[in-house]
């Protein structure tokens, strides 16, 4: 699996993704999840924006709601088969972890994650989730249990190796609590990345 993390939208480095067309299609998936605690004008304002964002860079975009397979995750693989990208934007870390666990949208990118043809983008809470354990931005955002289920999910999907901290040093408003994330990993010696907004780390 090819990852491109962004603490915010598509960053830096958006040539990579203009060549991942080129090399392979222009089909990919939206998932705004994370969002869904914030309300319905949020997600309406940030998917438009982001569909457009994603369709200047050259994709055919796709937005998916992942609620609409919590009842039936085989029907998201079926319907997900035939694309080769996804795009997960930001919110709420532990929201978009229990959507991703109840559509079964986790299962489907451990499938996909020794196929080296399949592009996952993340901004913000898209690219947190990829860490082993996201226990740690419960001072960032609220581990609230969503969608009427009885737990928070503090897992991540284990993509990476290190905390994803996003919004490092960066116009964002919770940036002193960004920064006392980014001390506290120091001084726990937890391996983590402080990313600004603009910057893109691939793998």
């Amino acid at each position: 699996m090819k990852l491109y993390l962004s603490s915010q939208k598509f960053g830096n480095k958006i040539e990579i993704l203009k060549k991942w067309i080129k090399e392979h299609n222009n089909k990919i998936l939206l998932i705004f999840n994370a969002l869904d605690a914030k309300g319905e004008e949020k997600i309406n304002f940030n998917v438009k924006e982001d569909t457009e964002l994603l369709q200047e860079i050259g994709f055919d975009v796709k937005v998916v709601d992942l609620k609409n397979y919590f009842k039936d995750n085989k029907r998201l693989i079926q319907d997900f088969s035939e694309y080769n990208a996804c795009c997960v934007m930001g919110g709420n870390v532990f929201v978009l972890r229990q959507a991703m666990e109840y559509s079964g949208f986790d299962k489907f990118l451990y499938e996909k994650s020794l196929d080296n043809d399949f592009l996952y983008i993340g901004y913000s809470a898209g690219s947190c989730v990829l860490g082993k354990d996201i226990k740690i931005f419960d001072t960032i955002d609220n581990p609230i249990k969503f969608y009427e289920k009885d737990r928070i999910l503090y897992n991540g999907l284990g993509f990476i190796d290190y905390i994803f901290i996003p919004h490092y040093k960066s116009n964002y408003h919770k940036v002193n609590l960004i920064e006392e994330l980014a001390e506290r990993c120091k001084s726990e010696n937890k391996n983590f990345k402080a990313v600004k907004d603009g910057e893109v780390i691939t793998k």
